[in-house]
């Protein structure tokens, strides 16, 4: 993409801040008043018909003023935005809305995405820590009847899975005590995604006399261990798009897309670095053409996790949007992390 001259670049961001701001095409006397520039508004007009014919914006009627393309849009978030850090007022009002959730990495996250809606006023997307590469850190049973009890499965990354398990057999100090001691022996610090019925299987005829009261219990281990490689992807926010006028006739469309898991979850895992900012019709599905989606991913131990993101129109404030996605995310990782290790 060609580099623009000083000029350029500043009525170009402009031009994205003004219209971001106001949701109305920028002419250049209305430039020229909010932005003070040292020029006559002839020259500023005709830098933004170059602007125009260079692809960076749009004049959307013969008399109005103009509007960032895509390739505007573009070219401002990765050249002009400003970088810089999340302002003291959004921080505090982040930290206060998630400290309740401390100690709960699935709840944490939920509560970061349903905040992060409510800052932005965009529909917000997060899913929760994922096991694909995770090990099993602890493994919890807890009687709540003579022939029943409580499953809690936790993995280095903070995925915690439980279920209600019955066997046959009584839950006595004896049975519990060599519980532990295969899980300690077989399970502990292995791969989750390692763990499956036929090993579990394995394991459990090792006991042979207590086979059968055994292996309900390690094929819920199983079966919990399988179940933290879920992105367990949440939307939430949606209905604040109702109240943007960017979408039009295009909004049922969204909303209905946004309502399916498989397709935004190829959306979320298409992207690969640790945060993305996708515009317009570089979004791979149709129904997200008039749409950006700023994307970040949160590490817990080191390792890539889940992800917390905002999907909203192509005019949305990436200048705030962008800082408060990335101090989120790695906000949630240190929490999660910092839970782990205590």
């Amino acid at each position: 993409m060609a580099e623009l001259s000083e000029r350029k670049n500043q009525i170009l961001a402009s031009v994205v801040e003004l219209y971001i701001k106001t949701g109305e095409p920028v002419g250049s006397k209305g430039l020229l008043a909010a932005t003070g520039m040292n020029c006559s508004s002839a020259t500023v007009r005709n830098e933004m018909n170059e602007l125009d014919q260079l692809g960076y914006l749009i004049q959307p009627h013969t008399s109005a003023g103009r509007i960032p393309s895509e390739k505007g849009y573009r070219y401002y978030v990765d050249n002009l935005m400003m970088v810089r850090d999340i302002d003291e007022y959004t921080k505090r009002m982040i930290d206060a809305g998630i400290s309740s959730s401390i100690g709960d990495p699935e709840k944490l996250v939920n509560s970061a995405r349903e905040l992060l809606a409510d800052i932005t006023k965009c529909a917000c997307v997060s899913t929760a820590p994922v096991g694909e590469t995770n090990l099993v850190r602890k493994i919890e049973l807890v009687p709540v009847g003579r022939h029943t009890a409580m499953m809690v499965l936790l993995t280095s990354n903070g995925i915690l899975k439980s279920r209600m398990c019955r066997v046959d057999g009584e839950l006595n100090a004896d049975i519990l005590e060599k519980f532990y001691n295969l899980v300690k022996t077989f399970f502990i610090g292995k791969p989750s995604v390692d763990i499956s019925l036929a090993s579990v299987q394995t394991v459990a005829a090792s006991v042979e006399e207590d086979y059968f009261i055994m292996l309900p219990l390690l094929a819920a281990v199983s079966d919990l261990a399988g179940s933290t490689g879920d992105s367990r992807l949440v939307i939430g926010g949606s209905s604040n798009l109702l109240a943007l006028k960017d979408y039009g006739d295009s909004i049922a469309s969204l909303l209905e897309f946004l309502s399916r898991k498989e397709p935004l979850n190829d959306v979320i895992h298409s992207y690969k670095g640790q945060l993305n900012v996708s515009i317009g019709s570089e979004n791979r599905y149709k129904q997200l053409e008039d749409s950006s989606v700023v994307i970040s991913k949160y590490s817990v131990n080191g390792d890539d996790s889940g992800t917390i993101g905002v999907i909203g129109p192509t005019r949305m404030d990436y200048e705030n949007i962008i800082p408060s996605v990335r101090y989120l995310t790695d906000l949630v990782g240190r929490l999660i992390t910092s839970a782990l290790e205590e």
